[in-house]
C-alpha cells in the first residue's frame, strides 16, 4: 500500500480552507504567515514558493521577505522581532539552513513560541517532550497525520528511527512514543553511532529512515510486513534522466517495496505533509486568538 501524502496533504488544505474561512470571519482578518528566505539556494526557493502557494490557496495572508545571504544576524533578529509584535502575523518561519556567520539556533529561540509554527523553539519541543500541547514540527507532524490517515496501527508497535536531528529523528521519536493515537509506540533511535544498524531494522514493525543518505536502508535490512516511512529527499546523478538526477529517498524502495505492508513514495510522500502540517500550525495559531 502506497503511504499517499500528495493526496492526503490535499484533503488536509481543503479542510484548512474551510476552516480559515471561518477564522478570517471571527478574527477580522485572514490568519499570517510570514517567511523569512536568506540567500539563494534553489531548493529552498522552490521550497518557500510552494508555501506561499499552498498558504493564498488556503485563504491565508502570505508574507515573503527574501534577503541576501551577507544579512548579519542582528538584522534577521530585528526581523523577527518586528514580527513578533505584528499582531496580523499568526505564524513565523525562518528557512533554514541559514549563511554560515548567523546563529541558526539563536535565531530560532528569539521566535515568540506562540508564532513558532516550524515548532523548533525550545518552549515547543519541551512541551513535545512532556506531552503538552504546542506547535509540532512539520515533517514529525505530517508523518503522523499520514499514520493516522491510512489507520496504521501503532500503539505497542516497535518502531525504530534512523537518525536524531532536531528536525526529524528526535521530535518523532518523542512524538510515538507519547500516549496518544497514533503513538504508544516502543521506540528506538539509530544513529551514526549505532552499532550493527542492521540488527535494529529488522526489529522495526515501522521504519522511519532520516538521515540523508541515498539508499542506504536495503532490501534485506527490513522484514516483511514491515512499514517504510521514507523522509529522505535525495538527488542522485542519472544520465538517462532528462535533468541528468533522480531523486530518491533513504530506502532502497525499488526492492523493498513489495515486501512491506505500505510506503511512502519519494517524492509524494512526506514531503506534500510537511507543508500541510505548516499551514495546519498556523491556522491553530489564529484560532488561539479567538480564545
Amino acid at each position: 500500500m502506497v503511504l499517499d501524502g500528495k493526496a492526503i496533504s490535499k484533503r488536509i488544505r481543503e479542510e484548512i480552507k474551510s476552516q480559515s474561512s471561518v477564522v478570517t470571519q471571527n478574527l477580522g482578518r485572514k490568519p499570517g504567515l510570514a517567511v523569512l528566505l536568506v540567500g539563494d539556494d534553489p531548493a529552498s526557493n522552490v521550497y518557500v514558493s510552494n508555501k506561499e502557494k499552498n498558504a493564498l490557496e488556503v485563504g491565508f495572508h502570505s508574507l515573503i521577505l527574501r534577503k541576501p545571504s551577507s544579512i548579519s544576524e542582528n538584522d534577521i533578529l530585528e526581523i523577527v522581532d518586528q514580527w513578533n509584535n505584528d499582531a496580523d502575523i499568526d505564524g513565523i518561519l525562518v528557512q533554514l539552513p541559514l549563511p554560515k556567520h548567523i546563529d541558526d539556533q539563536k535565531v530560532i529561540n528569539a521566535i515568540d513560541p506562540d508564532k513558532d509554527v516550524d515548532g523548533f523553539s525550545p518552549v515547543n519541543m519541551g512541551r513535545l517532550v512532556l506531552g503538552l500541547s504546542g506547535f509540532r514540527p512539520c515533517t514529525p507532524a505530517g508523518i503522523v497525520e499520514l499514520l493516522h490517515r491510512y489507520d496504521i496501527k501503532t500503539s505497542g508497535k516497535h518502531v525504530v528511527v534512523v537518525g536524531r536531528s532536531n528536525i526529524v529523528g528526535k521530535p518523532i521519536a518523542n512524538m510515538l512514543l507519547q500516549r496518544d493515537k497514533p503513538g504508544n509506540s516502543t521506540v528506538t533511535v539509530c544513529h551514526t553511532g549505532t552499532l550493527d544498524l542492521k540488527q535494529h531494522t529488522l526489529q522495526a514493525d515501522i521504519l522511519i529512515a532520516a538521515m540523508g543518505v541515498p539508499e542506504a536502508i536495503k532490501s534485506d535490512m527490513v522484514k516483511e510486513g514491515c512499514v517504510i516511512i521514507d523522509v529522505g529527499m535525495n538527488r542522485v546523478e542519472d544520465s538517462s534522466r532528462k535533468k541528468g538526477y533522480r531523486l530518491t529517498g533513504d530506502t532502497d524502495l525499488d526492492n523493498i517495496k513489495d515486501k512491506v505492508l505500505a510506503y511512502t513514495p519519494v517524492p509524494g510522500g512526506v514531503g506534500p505533509m510537511t507543508i500541510a502540517m505548516l499551514l495546519k500550525n498556523t491556522l491553530l495559531s489564529a484560532e488561539n486568538k479567538l480564545n
